[in-house]
Protein backbone atom coordinates (compact mmCIF):
# COMPACT_ATOMS: atom_id res chain seq x y z
CA UNK A 1 0.00 0.00 0.00
CA UNK A 2 1.12 3.58 -1.21
CA UNK A 3 0.43 7.11 -0.66
CA UNK A 4 -3.32 7.18 -2.12
CA UNK A 5 -4.06 10.51 -4.21
CA UNK A 6 -6.28 11.25 -1.60
CA UNK A 7 -3.40 11.79 0.80
CA UNK A 8 -1.25 13.45 -1.65
CA UNK A 9 -4.45 15.96 -2.87
CA UNK A 10 -4.65 16.75 1.04
CA UNK A 11 -1.10 17.18 2.07
CA UNK A 12 -0.17 19.07 -1.28
CA UNK A 13 -3.08 21.66 -0.02
CA UNK A 14 -1.72 21.61 3.83
CA UNK A 15 1.47 22.55 2.72
CA UNK A 16 0.39 25.38 -0.28
CA UNK A 17 2.65 23.57 -2.97
CA UNK A 18 5.50 24.64 -1.37
CA UNK A 19 8.64 22.58 0.34
CA UNK A 20 8.17 21.49 4.17
CA UNK A 21 11.81 21.82 5.02
CA UNK A 22 12.30 24.31 7.29
CA UNK A 23 13.65 27.47 5.46
CA UNK A 24 13.43 26.39 1.36
CA UNK A 25 9.47 27.50 1.01
CA UNK A 26 10.21 26.39 -2.78
CA UNK A 27 7.42 26.66 -4.76
CA UNK A 28 7.06 23.09 -6.01
CA UNK A 29 3.44 23.50 -8.09
CA UNK A 30 4.77 24.24 -11.63
CA UNK A 31 6.30 20.89 -11.84
CA UNK A 32 2.79 19.17 -11.15
CA UNK A 33 0.95 21.12 -13.88
CA UNK A 34 4.09 20.68 -16.21
CA UNK A 35 2.87 16.73 -16.19
CA UNK A 36 6.56 15.79 -17.27
CA UNK A 37 7.51 13.06 -14.98
CA UNK A 38 11.13 13.59 -16.02
CA UNK A 39 10.78 17.22 -14.54
CA UNK A 40 9.31 16.84 -11.02
CA UNK A 41 11.22 18.07 -8.29
CA UNK A 42 7.98 17.48 -5.67
CA UNK A 43 8.36 14.53 -3.78
CA UNK A 44 5.45 13.18 -0.68
CA UNK A 45 8.24 11.93 1.82
CA UNK A 46 7.30 9.75 4.73
CA UNK A 47 8.57 10.92 8.39
CA UNK A 48 8.77 7.71 9.83
CA UNK A 49 9.39 5.37 6.70
CA UNK A 50 7.19 3.28 5.00
CA UNK A 51 9.09 0.09 5.52
CA UNK A 52 10.37 -0.99 8.84
CA UNK A 53 14.20 -0.56 7.27
CA UNK A 54 14.00 2.30 5.55
CA UNK A 55 15.08 5.85 7.20
CA UNK A 56 13.11 6.61 10.85
CA UNK A 57 11.49 2.91 10.12
CA UNK A 58 9.47 1.26 12.95
CA UNK A 59 8.18 -2.23 12.81
CA UNK A 60 4.44 -1.19 13.90
CA UNK A 61 4.34 2.30 12.92
CA UNK A 62 5.73 2.33 9.31
CA UNK A 63 2.69 -0.02 8.37
CA UNK A 64 0.21 1.79 10.04
CA UNK A 65 1.20 5.29 9.13
CA UNK A 66 2.18 4.64 5.51
CA UNK A 67 -1.23 6.81 3.85
CA UNK A 68 -1.78 8.56 6.89
CA UNK A 69 -1.20 12.77 6.17
CA UNK A 70 0.03 13.39 9.89
CA UNK A 71 2.98 11.13 8.77
CA UNK A 72 3.79 13.40 5.05
CA UNK A 73 5.60 15.97 4.16
CA UNK A 74 5.85 17.87 0.69
CA UNK A 75 9.83 18.44 -0.44
CA UNK A 76 11.75 19.34 -3.02
CA UNK A 77 14.26 16.49 -4.82
CA UNK A 78 17.13 18.30 -3.24
CA UNK A 79 15.26 18.30 0.54
CA UNK A 80 13.87 14.90 -0.06
CA UNK A 81 17.92 13.42 -0.43
CA UNK A 82 18.80 15.03 2.49
CA UNK A 83 16.30 14.02 5.03
CA UNK A 84 16.39 10.25 3.88
CA UNK A 85 20.19 10.28 1.95
CA UNK A 86 21.90 7.46 4.05
CA UNK A 87 24.86 9.71 5.47
CA UNK A 88 22.94 12.38 6.95
CA UNK A 89 19.21 10.81 7.78
CA UNK A 90 19.91 10.41 11.13
CA UNK A 91 20.46 14.52 11.49
CA UNK A 92 16.52 14.57 10.75
CA UNK A 93 14.55 11.88 13.36
CA UNK A 94 11.17 11.64 13.79
CA UNK A 95 10.58 15.19 15.95
CA UNK A 96 12.47 17.74 14.12
CA UNK A 97 10.64 16.74 10.87
CA UNK A 98 7.36 17.14 12.43
CA UNK A 99 7.75 20.34 13.84
CA UNK A 100 8.75 21.55 10.22
CA UNK A 101 5.76 19.99 9.37
CA UNK A 102 3.67 21.85 12.17
CA UNK A 103 5.54 25.34 11.60
CA UNK A 104 4.88 25.40 7.80
CA UNK A 105 1.55 23.79 8.04
CA UNK A 106 0.45 26.81 10.68
CA UNK A 107 1.81 29.67 8.34
CA UNK A 108 0.37 28.33 5.51
CA UNK A 109 -3.10 28.60 7.30
CA UNK A 110 -2.43 31.78 9.01
CA UNK A 111 -1.86 32.90 5.42
CA UNK A 112 -4.88 31.95 3.89
CA UNK A 113 -7.14 32.66 6.70
CA UNK A 114 -6.82 36.74 6.19
CA UNK A 115 -9.89 37.96 5.21
CA UNK A 116 -9.97 40.07 2.01
CA UNK A 117 -10.20 43.19 4.05
CA UNK A 118 -7.04 42.60 6.05
CA UNK A 119 -4.92 43.38 3.02
CA UNK A 120 -2.34 46.19 3.29
CA UNK A 121 -0.71 48.78 0.70
CA UNK A 122 3.10 48.51 1.71
CA UNK A 123 4.42 51.97 1.72
CA UNK A 124 8.58 52.04 1.12
CA UNK A 125 9.80 55.59 1.98
CA UNK A 126 13.43 56.46 1.83
CA UNK A 127 15.98 59.79 1.83
CA UNK A 128 19.40 59.63 1.84
CA UNK A 129 21.18 59.72 5.26
CA UNK A 130 24.79 61.66 5.07
CA UNK A 131 26.27 59.85 2.22
CA UNK A 132 24.23 56.50 2.44
CA UNK A 133 21.47 55.85 0.19
CA UNK A 134 18.74 53.21 2.09
CA UNK A 135 17.33 50.84 -0.08
CA UNK A 136 14.07 49.18 1.55
CA UNK A 137 13.28 45.50 0.38
CA UNK A 138 9.41 45.00 -0.66
CA UNK A 139 9.86 41.26 0.59
CA UNK A 140 10.45 42.06 3.96
CA UNK A 141 7.91 44.50 4.61
CA UNK A 142 5.94 42.13 3.33
CA UNK A 143 6.97 39.37 5.87
CA UNK A 144 6.43 42.31 8.76
CA UNK A 145 2.71 42.38 7.58
CA UNK A 146 2.07 38.68 8.60
CA UNK A 147 -0.01 37.28 10.17
CA UNK A 148 -2.50 40.02 10.80
CA UNK A 149 -1.78 41.45 7.23
CA UNK A 150 -1.11 40.35 3.94
CA UNK A 151 0.39 42.35 0.80
CA UNK A 152 -2.88 44.27 -1.18
CA UNK A 153 -0.08 44.13 -4.55
CA UNK A 154 2.70 42.56 -5.57
CA UNK A 155 4.57 45.63 -5.11
CA UNK A 156 5.30 48.49 -3.13
CA UNK A 157 4.39 52.23 -3.53
CA UNK A 158 7.51 54.00 -4.01
CA UNK A 159 8.39 57.55 -2.54
CA UNK A 160 11.77 57.56 -2.50
CA UNK A 161 13.68 59.81 -4.67
CA UNK A 162 17.11 57.81 -6.53
CA UNK A 163 19.78 59.33 -7.80
CA UNK A 164 20.34 61.89 -5.69
CA UNK A 165 24.08 62.75 -4.81
CA UNK A 166 23.08 65.55 -2.24
CA UNK A 167 24.04 64.76 1.24
CA UNK A 168 21.74 66.17 4.20
CA UNK A 169 24.29 68.32 5.55
CA UNK A 170 23.86 70.50 2.30
CA UNK A 171 21.71 73.18 1.93
CA UNK A 172 20.22 72.29 -1.17
CA UNK A 173 19.46 68.42 0.13
CA UNK A 174 16.37 70.12 1.72
CA UNK A 175 13.66 71.71 -0.26
CA UNK A 176 14.66 69.11 -2.93
CA UNK A 177 14.17 66.45 -1.14
CA UNK A 178 10.92 67.32 0.74
CA UNK A 179 8.90 68.98 -2.28
CA UNK A 180 9.70 65.42 -4.08
CA UNK A 181 8.34 63.77 -1.20
CA UNK A 182 5.14 65.66 -0.97
CA UNK A 183 4.86 65.65 -5.29
CA UNK A 184 4.88 61.75 -5.22
CA UNK A 185 2.70 61.41 -2.39
CA UNK A 186 -0.07 63.15 -3.90
CA UNK A 187 0.25 61.40 -6.98
CA UNK A 188 0.94 57.54 -5.75
CA UNK A 189 -1.13 58.14 -2.32
CA UNK A 190 -3.41 60.57 -1.65
CA UNK A 191 -5.40 60.18 -5.16
CA UNK A 192 -5.59 56.22 -5.36
CA UNK A 193 -7.36 56.91 -1.64
CA UNK A 194 -9.33 59.57 -3.32
CA UNK A 195 -11.00 56.91 -5.56
CA UNK A 196 -10.99 54.43 -2.80
CA UNK A 197 -8.15 52.29 -4.14
CA UNK A 198 -6.40 52.40 -0.71
CA UNK A 199 -8.00 51.47 2.64
CA UNK A 200 -5.07 50.74 4.79
CA UNK A 201 -1.35 51.80 4.56
CA UNK A 202 1.72 50.03 6.27
CA UNK A 203 4.18 52.15 6.07
CA UNK A 204 8.52 51.31 5.96
CA UNK A 205 10.24 54.65 6.28
CA UNK A 206 14.03 55.32 6.33
CA UNK A 207 15.41 58.90 6.37
CA UNK A 208 16.81 61.44 8.30
CA UNK A 209 13.68 62.56 11.09
CA UNK A 210 12.38 66.30 9.60
CA UNK A 211 11.34 64.55 6.74
CA UNK A 212 10.08 61.39 8.58
CA UNK A 213 7.99 63.90 10.17
CA UNK A 214 6.82 65.12 6.66
CA UNK A 215 6.36 61.76 5.80
CA UNK A 216 3.72 61.71 8.85
CA UNK A 217 2.16 65.04 7.85
CA UNK A 218 1.21 63.83 4.78
CA UNK A 219 -0.23 60.67 6.24
CA UNK A 220 -2.29 62.87 8.77
CA UNK A 221 -5.44 61.08 9.49
CA UNK A 222 -6.67 60.36 5.90
CA UNK A 223 -6.17 56.57 5.69
CA UNK A 224 -5.48 53.53 7.99
CA UNK A 225 -2.18 53.42 8.78
CA UNK A 226 -0.21 50.86 10.60
CA UNK A 227 3.47 52.63 11.09
CA UNK A 228 6.59 50.02 11.17
CA UNK A 229 9.85 49.91 13.09
CA UNK A 230 13.18 49.05 11.99
CA UNK A 231 14.63 47.04 14.57
CA UNK A 232 18.43 46.23 14.88
CA UNK A 233 18.86 43.35 17.29
CA UNK A 234 17.21 40.96 15.86
CA UNK A 235 16.99 42.86 12.52
CA UNK A 236 13.56 43.33 11.12
CA UNK A 237 10.55 44.91 10.59
CA UNK A 238 7.86 42.56 13.05
CA UNK A 239 6.92 43.97 16.04
CA UNK A 240 7.96 42.11 19.64
CA UNK A 241 4.91 42.01 22.22
CA UNK A 242 7.15 40.70 24.77
CA UNK A 243 9.65 43.31 24.81
CA UNK A 244 9.19 44.82 28.38
CA UNK A 245 6.69 47.82 27.95
CA UNK A 246 8.42 51.82 27.21
CA UNK A 247 8.00 54.72 30.42
CA UNK A 248 7.52 57.63 29.01
CA UNK A 249 8.90 60.95 31.19
CA UNK A 250 7.55 64.53 30.38
CA UNK A 251 9.41 67.59 31.87
CA UNK A 252 7.65 70.79 31.71
CA UNK A 253 9.51 73.67 32.54
CA UNK A 254 8.38 77.22 34.33
CA UNK A 255 8.19 80.21 32.70
CA UNK A 256 6.67 81.59 29.24
CA UNK A 257 7.96 82.88 26.24
CA UNK A 258 7.23 82.61 22.39
CA UNK A 259 10.21 80.41 21.13
CA UNK A 260 9.30 76.96 22.69
CA UNK A 261 12.04 74.32 22.69
CA UNK A 262 10.76 70.14 22.53
CA UNK A 263 13.43 67.63 22.84
CA UNK A 264 12.48 63.95 22.37
CA UNK A 265 15.06 62.27 23.19
CA UNK A 266 14.30 58.07 23.10
CA UNK A 267 16.86 56.63 20.63
CA UNK A 268 19.95 59.13 22.69
CA UNK A 269 19.83 61.91 25.14
CA UNK A 270 19.91 65.25 23.97
CA UNK A 271 21.45 67.98 26.71
CA UNK A 272 19.64 71.21 27.21
CA UNK A 273 23.15 72.67 26.59
CA UNK A 274 22.98 71.63 22.61
CA UNK A 275 19.57 73.30 22.43
CA UNK A 276 20.48 76.60 23.92
CA UNK A 277 23.41 76.97 21.42
CA UNK A 278 21.10 76.59 18.93
CA UNK A 279 18.21 78.95 20.47
CA UNK A 280 19.69 80.81 23.52
CA UNK A 281 17.89 80.36 26.25
CA UNK A 282 13.80 79.69 25.91
CA UNK A 283 11.81 77.13 28.03
CA UNK A 284 12.98 73.52 27.19
CA UNK A 285 10.08 70.65 27.24
CA UNK A 286 11.18 67.02 27.02
CA UNK A 287 9.87 63.56 26.66
CA UNK A 288 12.49 60.91 27.06
CA UNK A 289 13.14 57.33 28.31
CA UNK A 290 14.97 56.11 31.59
CA UNK A 291 17.77 54.42 28.93
CA UNK A 292 17.79 55.86 25.72
CA UNK A 293 19.10 54.05 22.80
CA UNK A 294 18.89 53.30 19.11
CA UNK A 295 16.77 50.12 19.15
CA UNK A 296 14.69 50.87 21.39
CA UNK A 297 11.24 50.44 20.19
CA UNK A 298 9.52 47.20 20.45
CA UNK A 299 5.73 47.42 21.02
CA UNK A 300 3.11 48.60 19.11
CA UNK A 301 1.35 49.85 22.26
CA UNK A 302 4.70 51.92 23.04
CA UNK A 303 4.13 53.61 19.78
CA UNK A 304 0.57 54.20 20.37
CA UNK A 305 1.49 55.81 24.15
CA UNK A 306 4.07 57.57 22.33
CA UNK A 307 1.45 59.83 20.18
CA UNK A 308 -1.01 59.38 23.14
CA UNK A 309 1.77 61.22 25.51
CA UNK A 310 3.07 63.69 22.64
CA UNK A 311 -0.95 64.94 22.02
CA UNK A 312 -0.78 65.76 25.54
CA UNK A 313 2.76 67.75 25.51
CA UNK A 314 1.22 69.87 22.11
CA UNK A 315 -2.13 70.73 24.49
CA UNK A 316 0.12 71.66 27.13
CA UNK A 317 2.87 74.07 25.56
CA UNK A 318 -0.12 75.72 23.55
CA UNK A 319 -1.70 76.29 26.79
CA UNK A 320 1.13 77.59 29.09
CA UNK A 321 2.67 79.66 25.70
CA UNK A 322 -0.10 80.45 23.99
CA UNK A 323 -1.79 80.77 20.03
CA UNK A 324 1.22 82.61 18.63
CA UNK A 325 3.84 80.43 20.25
CA UNK A 326 6.19 78.43 18.09
CA UNK A 327 8.02 74.63 19.01
CA UNK A 328 10.84 73.98 17.77
CA UNK A 329 11.61 70.03 17.74
CA UNK A 330 14.73 68.58 18.69
CA UNK A 331 14.35 64.57 17.75
CA UNK A 332 16.58 61.46 18.43
CA UNK A 333 13.53 59.26 17.78
CA UNK A 334 12.66 55.63 16.39
CA UNK A 335 11.49 56.07 12.54
CA UNK A 336 8.48 55.08 13.43
CA UNK A 337 7.97 57.51 16.22
CA UNK A 338 9.37 60.65 14.15
CA UNK A 339 6.37 59.36 11.60
CA UNK A 340 3.97 59.32 14.31
CA UNK A 341 5.01 62.64 15.15
CA UNK A 342 3.48 64.28 11.79
CA UNK A 343 0.50 62.40 11.94
CA UNK A 344 0.09 63.50 15.76
CA UNK A 345 0.23 67.46 14.54
CA UNK A 346 -3.14 68.89 13.63
CA UNK A 347 -2.69 71.63 11.25
CA UNK A 348 -6.08 73.62 12.72
CA UNK A 349 -5.25 72.52 16.50
CA UNK A 350 -1.35 72.93 17.07
CA UNK A 351 1.02 75.32 17.03
CA UNK A 352 3.66 75.43 14.52
CA UNK A 353 7.13 73.27 14.33
CA UNK A 354 10.47 74.17 13.09
CA UNK A 355 12.19 70.37 13.02
CA UNK A 356 15.62 70.13 13.74
CA UNK A 357 18.35 67.43 12.40
CA UNK A 358 21.28 66.95 13.99
CA UNK A 359 24.64 67.82 12.04
CA UNK A 360 27.78 66.50 12.22
CA UNK A 361 29.57 68.40 9.74
CA UNK A 362 28.58 71.42 11.92
CA UNK A 363 28.78 69.56 15.70
CA UNK A 364 25.30 70.19 15.93
CA UNK A 365 21.74 70.79 15.74
CA UNK A 366 20.65 72.62 12.52
CA UNK A 367 16.75 73.60 11.53
CA UNK A 368 15.90 71.65 8.40
CA UNK A 369 11.75 71.59 7.95
CA UNK A 370 8.89 73.71 9.21
CA UNK A 371 5.43 72.28 9.64
CA UNK A 372 2.93 75.01 9.72
CA UNK A 373 3.14 78.64 9.42
CA UNK A 374 6.54 79.94 11.71
CA UNK A 375 6.23 83.73 11.26
CA UNK A 376 9.26 85.49 12.42
CA UNK A 377 10.91 82.12 13.21
CA UNK A 378 11.25 81.54 9.37
CA UNK A 379 14.86 83.36 10.06
CA UNK A 380 16.13 79.93 11.24
CA UNK A 381 15.54 78.30 8.08
CA UNK A 382 17.17 81.12 5.84
CA UNK A 383 20.37 79.87 3.89
CA UNK A 384 23.08 80.87 6.14
CA UNK A 385 21.34 78.82 8.91
CA UNK A 386 20.69 75.83 6.72
CA UNK A 387 24.35 75.27 5.86
CA UNK A 388 26.68 73.06 7.65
Amino acid sequence: MGVSYKSRLVLWTLAGGRCQFQGCNAPLLGDLISGDKALNKAYVAHIVAETPGGPRGDPVLSKQLVDDVSNLMLMCDPHHRLIDGPATWRDYPVERLQAMKVRHEARIETGHSLHEDRGSHILLYGARVGEHDVPLRFDLAAQALRPDRWAAEPRAIQLEMSGVMTADHEAAYWPLQAENLRRLFELRVRERIVRGDIRHLSVFALAPQPLLVECGRLLGDIAAVTVHQLHREPQGWDWRALRPPLAYQVGRPDGAGRRVALKLGLSATITDERIQAVLGQVPIWSISVERPHNDILHRTEDLAAFRSTLRTVFDDIKAQHGEDAVIHVFPALPVAAAVEMGRVWMPKADLPLVVHDQCRQAGGFRPRLTVGSVGDDAFYLQPETLDA
